[in-house]
């Protein structure tokens, strides 16, 4: 039989065992978070300003990326190829204004912004509906074919009524957005329209390799297919916008510009050339008579 000091021995518990009173070293924890804090989106803060929704605010807040002065119609007549001075060859497209003239204007007073109306083309009478018809005599200017507004900053960027916008309102060097409807490519799948990885190669799928696959929940996400998903359908044929597009050449004689690089659309899309937006404005001119002053208006005949 164990003696009394072996067994008050064997009931005291190990050091490690015990626990420690001292709580100084122990972090404070709480639920508040350690990543920074997000700036609000919202003004809810003292130091923001008002944000009013009069259109003179609207307008204010738009000056900074609204162009300075109009832009211009042109069609794609194709892409070609040129030599940089080092001998570096590069693509380009060719593009062709055709009797591009100032139509209309919108001014703050009457519409609420200023714009420029431009048109480009020639259309026979008797395929215009009268209304337009009457918008054109009303301006004196004949029919066109293309007919597109651009927004400008103020009225200083409105061009007088029937002055011809020529190849010269751009300069060699200078930056532009250009816009265009892209090519339609018709109904396409989920792999060419979306780039999905498609299904297994091998002979365990069966006749599904190019499948978009599952297109939503059964029952968790509501038994329905969500807005936005990505599925087969028609591809093509919307607006594209490529910006900061180098001017590298210009032919006044001819209406010709060429932009480095491609640009969307077909060959004989129109395609609306502005100043860059993201770019420092080009110093030229705002007005098309400093431009081109031997240019002659074009008006409609009686």
């Amino acid at each position: 039989m164990a003696s009394k000091a072996c067994q008050s021995f064997a009931y005291v518990p190990l050091p490690f065992l015990i626990p420690r009173l001292s709580l100084q070293n122990v972090p404070q924890r709480g639920i508040k978070s350690i990543s920074k804090v997000r700036p609000n989106r919202f003004n809810r803060s003292q130091n923001l300003p008002l944000l009013e929704t009069t259109t003179a605010a609207a307008l204010e807040r738009r000056s900074l990326t609204t162009p300075l002065r109009t832009g211009a119609l042109a069609t794609k007549k194709g892409m070609t190829a040129m030599y940089n001075p080092d001998g570096r060859r590069f693509p380009c497209t060719v593009l062709q204004m055709d009797r591009v003239q100032v139509v209309s204007h919108k001014t703050r007073q009457k519409n609420g912004y200023f714009a420029v109306q431009v048109g480009s083309g020639l259309k026979h009478p008797r395929n215009v509906t009268r209304p337009l018809l009457g918008h054109y005599a009303e301006n004196k200017v004949s029919p066109k074919r293309h007919l597109v507004e651009f927004k400008v900053k103020d009225e200083s960027g409105l061009l007088g009524i029937g002055e011809i916008i020529g190849a010269s309102w751009f300069q060699e060097g200078q930056y532009v957005d250009a816009k265009a409807n892209s090519r339609g490519m018709g109904f396409a799948g989920g792999m060419k329209r979306h780039g999905f990885s498609g299904q297994g190669a091998s002979h365990g799928v069966s006749l599904t390799h190019r499948s978009m696959g599952s297109a939503g929940q059964s029952q968790g996400g509501g038994s329905r297919v969500y807005p936005g998903k990505k599925m087969a359908g028609r591809m093509g044929g919307h607006q594209v916008t490529t910006q900061n597009v180098k001017v590298v050449k210009v032919d006044e004689e001819k209406g010709l510009v060429v932009l480095h690089g491609c640009i969307p659309g077909p060959e004989g899309c129109l395609v609306k050339l502005s100043d860059a937006i993201k770019k420092p404005w080009p110093n030229i001119p705002t007005k098309l008579l400093e431009a081109n002053p031997t240019t002659n208006p074009l008006s409609a005949t009686t």
